[in-house]
């Protein structure tokens, strides 16, 4: 026959463990979550550095890779090499002279690490030169090739303009 004392611990030290068990739980998840913090933060880095220098046809280089495919906002698909080759025949003597660009930056921003991919989404921000503002919702799949982030897939497509 169990004494009284003995079911009274036996439930507590149950309860005890369950609590245990479940900060464990916690603190585990806590840190899972925070691992990837350094790796976010580097590709909201390199996302707001290539918007900032986009004409400069190295950050393209750094920030594309190989194989990518993007889809502009009006539907149009390129590449890379179709990127820097608009690039190099801007650069070629007689070429017209580009016009002002418009100054880009990025809000919400949100990387989701999946192993060496990771998916980004953000909305654009387009400042033009004209002062009006254009928005597009941007999203990428980047994969970590020999220790670099590189875009293989990007989608943009232009928010409406607000209802007046």
């Amino acid at each position: 026959m169990k004494s009284p004392s003995l079911g009274r611990t036996l439930r507590a030290l149950a309860g005890a463990l369950g609590l245990f068990s479940s900060v464990v739980f916690l603190w585990a998840q806590d840190a899972k979550s925070s691992a990837g913090e350094p790796t976010k933060a580097a590709i909201t880095k390199a996302l707001n550095d290539f918007l900032t220098f986009n004409s400069d046809p190295a950050q393209h280089d750094r920030w594309w890779a190989e194989d990518l495919v993007y889809t502009t906002s009006a539907g149009l698909v390129k590449t890379k090499p179709m990127i820097m080759q608009a690039f190099a025949d801007a650069a070629k003597p007689g070429a017209p002279k580009p016009a002002p660009r418009a100054a880009y930056s990025a809000e919400d921003v949100l990387v989701r690490l999946y192993g060496e991919t990771a998916a980004l989404t953000f909305r654009l921000v387009a400042r033009n030169v004209d002062g009006t503002v254009a928005t597009f919702r941007n999203s990428g799949t980047l994969l970590q090739r020999n220790g670099q982030w590189q875009v293989i897939t990007w989608q943009a497509t232009k928010e409406p303009a607000p209802a007046k």
